[in-house]
């Protein structure tokens, strides 16, 4: 085959068998002992289908286009490969993980951070709306992975004496479809130039857009394809229902349903950030309890908020679409789409915020005239 064709589409990976996929373990996937135990630890029992295609490509040194829906364990897929690598030729500044929010940086964060905890592994998290000069000092420790959003990345690059990327040997791009459509594309084509063509590139997403094909050919080397799902879906489990209600009424029946659901935890997405603050100060003075995360809440904040959620200190979450890309909060029992959203993608990204890993829940969509 020559080499022309083979760069620009990429191979499939090709579907292992279902016999085999039921008694496959981190270990036969060609993990290393230490990070499998740290995968026990963490519960993670065996791997999921994403992670069955992509780790053993991946150890191979080859680069990968992975798609596969949100919660099904993207994170992991990147995040043990990399931290394999990293154990046979260790060196500082070793991989550089993408993101479009700062919320999953902190998350893909405190996932190899877990991972890499019995092997000593230091991450830095650059992102926007937090002080820059506590960042330039995390990254003049040199960590061996750094996760950033593309903007605060490139601040660094041009500005924090002493940091670059030029011995990476590892690109992530999660979510890659958003971070594209975020219109950062001018700062990732910054950031592409100035790190080593010779280095491994994983561009993970739930959706793949025509962006991303364009993207693939620019930074990818002959990559694999390892799509779980081929079309957008949702996760089996998750139970979709709609309310057809007058557009005057949505708040009555957001508190009738709060009411009838009592109980479960709640995420509620609105269009925008006013309506986000209004629904959840109309919640707080019925007295439930509400907690708004939002674009314009400082970081942290937003941090703060996510958190006391998670704890379930609070048991219902307001939120933008900030919050609908990959936030994975275990316990979210129902997601309301207070707003519809604008683009297919984005539901399916909000209603993968319940039913993830295999639990059921509901999502319920107010539709109005």
């Amino acid at each position: 085959m020559a080499a022309s064709e083979e760069h620009d589409s990429p191979t499939e990976a090709p579907q292992p068998a279902v016999a085999e996929e039921e008694t496959k373990t981190f270990k036969d996937l060609g993990v290393t002992d230490v990070l499998c135990e740290a995968c026990d630890q963490l519960g993670w029992a065996k791997p999921t289908k994403i992670q069955i295609e992509a780790i053993p490509l991946a150890l191979q040194g080859r680069d990968i286009i992975g798609l596969a829906e949100t919660g099904s364990g993207k994170t992991g897929a990147f995040a043990l490969p990399i931290l394999n690598a990293l154990l046979e030729t260790p060196q500082r500044l070793f991989a550089l993980v993408l993101t479009p929010t700062r919320e999953l940086a902190f998350q893909i964060s405190e996932q190899f951070e877990a991972l890499g905890s019995s092997i000593g592994v230091q991450s830095a998290v650059i992102v926007g709306g937090i002080d820059s000069m506590s960042q330039s000092l995390a990254l003049a420790k040199k960590p061996h992975i750094v996760i950033a959003t593309p903007g605060r990345l490139i601040d660094h690059l041009e500005n924090t004496k002493g940091f670059n990327l030029r011995a990476l040997k590892y690109l992530v791009m999660d979510e890659a479809d958003r971070i594209l459509n975020m219109d950062f594309e001018t700062e990732v084509d910054k950031i592409l130039k100035v790190i080593p063509r010779d280095r491994k590139t994983f561009l993970f997403s739930a959706t793949m857009t025509k962006k991303v094909q364009k993207l693939q050919r620019a930074a990818l080397k002959n990559p694999v394809k390892c799509a779980v799902s081929s079309k957008y879906q949702t996760v089996e489990k998750l139970q979709q229902y709609y309310l057809f209600i007058p557009s005057k009424f949505k708040d009555t029946y957001l508190v009738y349903i709060l009411n009838e659901l009592a109980g479960n935890s709640f995420m509620i997405f609105c269009s925008t950030c006013n309506n986000t603050q209004r629904t959840a100060l109309l919640l707080r003075n019925l007295g439930f309890t509400a907690i708004p995360l939002h674009g314009q809440m400082s970081q942290s904040k937003r941090l703060g908020s996510l958190n006391k959620f998670k704890a379930k200190a609070r048991s219902i979450l307001l939120a933008t679409d900030v919050a609908s890309r990959g936030l994975d909060i275990p316990h979210v029992d129902v997601v309301v789409n207070f707003d519809i959203p604008t683009h297919s993608k984005d539901y399916i990204h909000r209603v993968g915020r319940t039913a993830r890993a295999g639990r059921s829940g509901k999502a319920i969509t107010f539709v109005t005239q």
